[in-house]
């Protein structure tokens, strides 16, 4: 199935992950819902709202930057609205945007805790919930949310509770919604990626430059949801989905490309289960 002239709501869309998979949907010539609050340029942030727009818009794609605040139901309402009047409905929501602090318990402020809770497993639940009635009307309706599988060991959580709550809390929404939403054709699924991807929350948060260098380019995620995109939303559901894995089974052999440095190893990300391994024939280890 191709993505021309779908319409695409994507939260946290000014950069990253976000932006990439809008990228990728842009050069199939859909239609993109840019949902974030950065109207103007952070200092330590690259990207906005309308810096985005240009970039899609060059790509091939047509552009609604949406100013909104994901934790505000009033801003999520009318952003959701104004997409659905904008293109004429919405076909696909990806729920991207998230807040990360990598604190033990004692060591965690709660207006943290709470934006983590807010961004991440309430947010989450609200666009979607708001999106429905739109993607009911589509003919092949897809959520997707860039989330881990459900793989509850005290490993997960002991490192960062808050953080790993709020993440899990999203994946919560992919199992209900998947099923809630099953009868209605309306397809909910789960990416994750394998190894770091490198983001500004890598560099800023989790190990700067030398955990950039050691982690996949935001590509390797934006190729696996545009693939699901074009799964049949009826038969394609409630799927928990590691990036190379679920790539592999598409054909795809050549994930060098993806390194940001192939002279280093990559770095596992968190919470990806043992029970799925790389792919046969695709390593972390150095290429040079």
């Amino acid at each position: 199935m191709s993505l021309a002239g779908k319409t695409l709501f994507i939260t946290g869309a000014s950069r990253g992950i976000g932006l990439a998979i809008a990228l990728k949907a842009a050069r199939g010539r859909a239609n993109i819902a840019i949902a974030a609050k950065t109207d103007q340029p952070h200092p330590k942030l690259e990207g906005t709202i309308h810096t985005a727009a240009g970039e899609i818009e060059k790509a091939g794609g047509k552009a609604l930057p949406l100013i909104c605040d994901i934790r505000d139901e009033a801003q999520v309402a009318k952003a959701i609205d104004q997409c659905a009047k904008t293109f004429g409905g919405i076909d696909i929501v990806v729920n991207n945007a998230s807040a990360i602090q990598l604190t033990k318990t004692p060591d965690t402020d709660m207006r943290r805790f709470d934006l983590m809770q807010q961004v991440n497993a309430r947010a989450t639940f609200m666009v979607s919930k708001y999106a429905i009635p739109y993607l009911a009307k589509s003919a092949n309706p897809h959520i997707l949310m860039l989330s881990p599988p459900l793989d509850m060991q005290e490993k997960w959580f002991a490192p960062a509770l808050a953080y790993a709550m709020a993440k899990y809390g999203m994946s919560l929404v992919v199992l209900g919604l998947a099923g809630e939403l099953r009868e209605r054709g309306i397809a909910v699924n789960a990416l994750w990626p394998r190894t770091t991807i490198a983001t500004a929350a890598i560099r800023n948060i989790v190990g700067g430059e030398k955990m950039m260098a050691m982690s996949r380019t935001p590509e390797i995620l934006a190729d696996a949801a545009c693939r699901i995109f074009e799964k049949p939303a009826k038969t394609f559901s409630g799927n928990f989905l590691i990036d190379d894995t679920f790539l592999a089974a598409e054909g795809v052999t050549d994930f060098d490309r993806y390194r940001a440095d192939p002279s280093q190893p990559l770095a596992l990300d968190f919470f990806v289960p043992d029970s799925m391994p790389s792919p046969k024939g695709v390593s972390l280890k150095s290429k040079i």
